[in-house]
């Protein structure tokens, strides 16, 4: 074993380790192939050229961007006042006048499934905003740093998940009430583990590879490191894991305000009409039938979406 003397020896060791470090640095990404027809695009415009390609997810994509625009614009889109009552003209069929019929107390249907659109999309959009902060900084924390921090995220992660989801769900609802605002933090709570399994799990592989070992001799910070270069090839697992979490905080919001723990009255909700409606559904099934395929079609353009979009993104699927 050769052994590091004078100075000047050292010098040129660390020298000699260096430019090695380089090399790894250099040769980590792979040339592109000149001969390969669209390898030189950039990442983002083959991935967009593979998206497109997929004629359902982009037949989902218009139904999402459709669902976005009503919940946008609801009070220009809506025929009627959501809250605005007509006992006069109660229970009445589709017609010109209501187009999905009114409830039982003569409020239009269509605006309420419209107005509810903002309730969903909401619900389903800033819990899974929650949950991926809160899954994303512990899965990378316990997966980069592991021993004992590893450890406690861990156990904290399985006493979380051991609960069912919606009995969970039901629980922390009882303890801070129902409303919208409290929906948000349920529903956050409750998905947050999903994040940090898969984001643990991926940067424990990530920081055993080359590059992430180069930045660490070279003398990365930890927070540079799990930010710049681990998180960043996470991204199509947190990607897929928010469009498909979206639906589900949607189905889980639905069935809170089914039981009477979500949205409350006068506010419209696709779960809370069809609690409502399940009366009348003997003799008037619109009332119910018009947000149970609101739901329907809202989870199933997000789930075919969310599958899309990791194919396109996904690396190990480019070939």
């Amino acid at each position: 074993m050769d052994t590091i003397g004078s100075g000047d020896s050292r010098r040129d060791y660390f020298a000699g380790q260096g430019e090695q470090i380089g090399q790894i640095e250099v040769t980590g990404a792979p040339e592109p192939d000149e001969g390969t027809p669209g390898e030189n695009r950039g990442f983002l415009s083959d991935s967009a050229s593979r998206l497109c390609e997929n004629r359902l997810v982009m037949l989902s994509a218009v139904v999402l961007v459709l669902l976005i625009a009503i919940a946008a614009f609801a009070p220009w889109v809506s025929p009627y006042d959501p809250t605005a009552q007509a006992l006069s003209d109660n229970l009445q069929g589709p017609g010109a006048k209501h187009l999905l019929g009114t409830d039982e107390l003569g409020r239009d249907i269509l605006s309420r499934i419209i107005y509810g659109t903002r309730i969903s999309l909401s619900v389903g959009l800033i819990s899974q905003i929650i949950a991926c902060c809160i899954g994303v900084f512990l899965g990378a924390v316990a997966g980069y740093y592991g021993g004992f921090t590893d450890t406690l995220i861990s156990r904290t992660i399985e006493i979380f998940a051991a609960f069912p989801d919606l009995l969970f769900a039901i629980a922390i609802m009882f303890v801070l009430g129902p409303g919208v605002i409290n929906v948000f933090i349920a529903l956050g709570l409750l998905s947050w583990t999903h994040y940090a399994r898969l984001v643990r799990g991926q940067v424990m592989q990530l920081r055993e590879m080359e590059y992430t070992q180069a930045c660490i001799v070279c003398g990365g910070s930890n927070t540079r490191i799990i930010i710049r270069h681990l998180l960043p090839n996470c991204m199509s697992t947190i990607i897929v894991l928010v469009t498909l979490g979206i639906p589900g905080a949607i189905l889980t919001e639905a069935s809170l305000s089914y039981i009477g723990l979500g949205v409350q009255p006068p506010t419209a909700s696709w779960g809370q009409m069809i609690s409502t409606a399940q009366q009348y559904i003997s003799f008037y099934p619109y009332y119910s039938v018009a947000p149970g395929l609101a739901i329907i079609v809202t989870v199933l353009a997000f789930n075919i979406f969310g599958d899309g979009l990791r194919d396109a993104i996904d690396p190990r699927l480019r070939r």
